[in-house]
């Protein structure tokens, strides 16, 4: 569904659920998140050459802390870092597997199609981190749902960052470490808008569904 989105709006309530300033306490506490992730992401890859499994693990954690700012409840930064490890460690690697494996897929047949997949897919953790039950399946069909016709409007929401990024790469570096919280959370309002302005379809009932319609059919007498 085709929904019509403000980025101002959500990069302003991506500021004010921060706190407002680069200093304040969940700005800084979503920079320590991303920070962890990353370096867990690295030592693992490095030193254990476990990347690969704390991968959908990590991902999954950042939306979780994330959405929490969104929906105020954020209590406690760091124990979100575990989450991936401890709600679900085996739904959230095959997420990240089974998404990876689509967009390589369909980025053999052309590049263009393997983007598409990447924005069609790109609510996958969120959805995730929301309904913590759904499998990878029903992530991915969910956030495809979601999407549908929405995808430009995430490639500019995040080109609107283009000049934070310039001179994030100005200071070293060193800049990505606010902006990063910044985008993470503007991308996790933008799931919020979109869950808000269409209901997400509930693959998990479609099977049962489809049942109830087939024994509603069987149960009427013919004539």
């Amino acid at each position: 569904m085709r929904v019509k989105v403000k980025r101002k709006m959500l990069k302003k309530n991506a500021k004010q659920q921060l706190g407002g300033c680069i200093f304040r306490t969940k700005w800084t506490n979503g920079m320590l998140v991303i920070t962890l992730a990353d370096s867990i992401a690295v030592l693992s890859s490095f030193l254990l050459g476990l990347g690969f499994f704390a991968a959908g693990p990590l991902t999954y954690s950042i939306s979780k802390y994330f959405l929490s700012v969104v929906y105020g409840e954020d209590e406690n930064s760091v124990k979100y870092i575990f989450d991936g490890f401890k709600d679900d460690f085996a739904g959230t690697f095959l997420l990240d597997l089974m998404r990876s494996l689509f967009i390589a897929l369909w980025s053999m047949l052309f590049i263009i199609p393997g983007i598409i997949k990447k924005y069609a897919y790109s609510m996958a953790f969120y959805v995730k981190a929301d309904h913590p039950e759904y499998t990878w399946n029903e992530c991915l069909k969910t956030s495809k749902s979601l999407m549908k016709g929405n995808k430009m409007k995430l490639f500019f929401l995040k080109l609107s960052f283009l000049g934070w990024m310039i001179v994030s790469c100005m200071t070293c570096g060193i800049g990505f470490l606010w902006l990063a919280p910044y985008m993470e959370c503007t991308i996790a309002n933008f799931y919020a808008f979109l869950v808000a302005k269409q209901a997400p379809t509930d693959v998990s009932a479609e099977p049962e569904a489809e049942a109830n319609d087939a024994s509603a059919a069987e149960a009427v007498p013919a004539e």
